[in-house]
């Protein structure tokens, strides 16, 4: 097999993407699927509003077998990224890559599946939660309250395009909430 270099890193690291040998987790796909499924934990704001995708990860084989620089290349919000970088990074080592006889440094991508029943979400289990919550609806913001009153008492998780962090820059007093661990930005499909 051809040699493709993709990048050289810092401190002159050269990375590959087509090798003679690609890393493996050991025991292979299965295996890494069982690892998905026994460690991935969903975080509690993607359970509360029924997020769910597919999320691809690029990362670093390193020479080691150790897993570094895990990044999303899709993003479906709410914590799912943080979550599947920990996953990853986490893992027991896997088997490097081999060119020419050598361990060599791979980047290397795989889906992690964020898979949850979707449904009704309703302001007040939102409210209920220990999260802050803050809508754009058709590129206006908007308090939980006010949200209400322009699509009701429920939506549908299916209805949220995004949920990200969100960092009220304007410091416009409606949408701080200092008692919430976290506020989150629900952007709704139009």
């Amino acid at each position: 097999m051809d040699t493709l270099k993709t990048d050289t890193i810092k401190k002159n690291k050269t990375m590959f993407t087509a090798i003679d040998s690609m890393p493996e987790y050991p025991g292979g796909y299965v295996a890494f699927g069982r690892y998905v499924s026994r460690n991935l934990k969903y975080p509690p704001v993607a359970q509360l509003i029924g997020i769910d995708g597919k999320l691809v990860m690029t990362f670093i084989v390193e020479k080691d077998g150790k897993i570094t620089s895990a990044m999303p290349v899709n993003c479906i919000g709410a914590g799912c990224e943080a979550e599947a970088t920990r996953l990853l990074e986490s893992s027991i080592a896997w088997k490097p890559g081999v060119q020419k006889g050598k361990r060599v440094r791979v980047q290397y991508s795989v889906p992690i599946i964020f898979m949850i029943d979707k449904g009704k979400v309703t302001m007040k289990d939102l409210r209920s939660s220990g999260y802050g919550f803050v809508f754009k609806i058709k590129d206006a913001l908007y308090t939980i309250d006010e949200a209400q009153s322009v699509i009701g008492k429920s939506f549908r998780s299916e209805d949220v395009k995004i949920a990200e962090l969100f960092y009220n820059t304007d410091d416009e007093p409606k949408f701080t909430m200092p008692e919430k661990k976290e506020v989150y930005l629900l952007t709704m499909k139009e």
